[in-house]
């Protein structure tokens, strides 16, 4: 784990956002669509049953999320 990022499933992540105030509100195939009306953020989320979510794409949705690799540490 040379990069500092925790590996992690598309549920437990989605349940790790709801924490910092993001709230699903629709789910298409396989994909959650969370928002967050506080600040108006959008994330998508792949929910792969067994499968960890790719360290690219953890890196982009947290970008997206605003949320720090410590901070998602703290929340999981």
């Amino acid at each position: 784990m040379s990069s500092g990022l925790p590996r992690v499933n598309g549920s437990r992540f989605v349940r790790a956002l709801e924490k910092k105030g993001f709230v699903e509100k629709r789910r298409k195939g396989s994909h959650a669509h969370l928002f967050r009306d506080a600040d108006r953020r959008r994330v998508t989320v792949p929910v792969h049953k067994g499968k960890e979510i790719p360290e690219g794409t953890l890196r982009a949705i947290l970008k997206d999320a605003d949320l720090t690799p410590n901070e998602l540490r703290e929340l999981l």
